[in-house]
């Protein structure tokens, strides 16, 4: 693991990492994140009950559009052209929970991990949005980098080594 913060200089101010000298490279993240729920709640977007509408298809359109003004969010993020933004919901009735998967792509010359980690927690704060009128106590929680490949760090699989 590099002991260096990269977006501070030598005398200690914020700065925006310069990948002027970087190549391009294919690189893909995935994160993950939880939403936990009341059982009814569950049940109300699974049924496509809910009176607001199809609670995954906005949590899917927010979180790629999250991704996609990630740079707008996050400072310091480079704005990146995306070529691909995925996400995937699981309904896990044992849990009374929505489990969300973001995949993002490009090719480019700086990581696209902020760009999935966004993704997932905008999703889950849309969820969360169009459910509170029935559910407050929901809790958004486990949002984490799973996989990173590309660059000049190679890959990168959570639990299996520090970087």
């Amino acid at each position: 693991m590099s002991n260096e913060l990269t977006h501070f200089d030598n005398k200690g101010n914020a700065q925006m990492v310069d990948v002027t000298e970087k190549a391009v490279t294919q690189r893909e993240a995935h994160a993950s994140g939880i939403v936990t729920m009341a059982p009814e709640t569950l049940s109300l977007i699974a049924e496509g009950g809910h009176k607001k509408g199809d609670v995954l298809a906005v949590a899917r359109i927010a979180g790629i559009q999250g991704a996609k003004k990630c740079s707008d969010l996050i400072p310091l993020c480079h704005p990146l052209m995306l070529s691909s933004v995925k996400l995937d919901f699981t309904l896990d009735t044992a849990n009374s929970a929505v489990h969300i998967l973001a995949r993002c792509k490009l090719a480019g010359q700086t990581g696209v991990e902020m760009e999935a980690l966004t993704a997932v927690s905008v999703a889950a704060l849309t969820i969360y949005d169009m459910c509170k009128a029935v559910d407050k106590g929901m809790i958004v929680s486990d949002i984490k980098l799973l996989t990173k490949s590309g660059g000049r760090s190679g890959n990168w699989i959570a639990g299996e080594s520090s970087q």
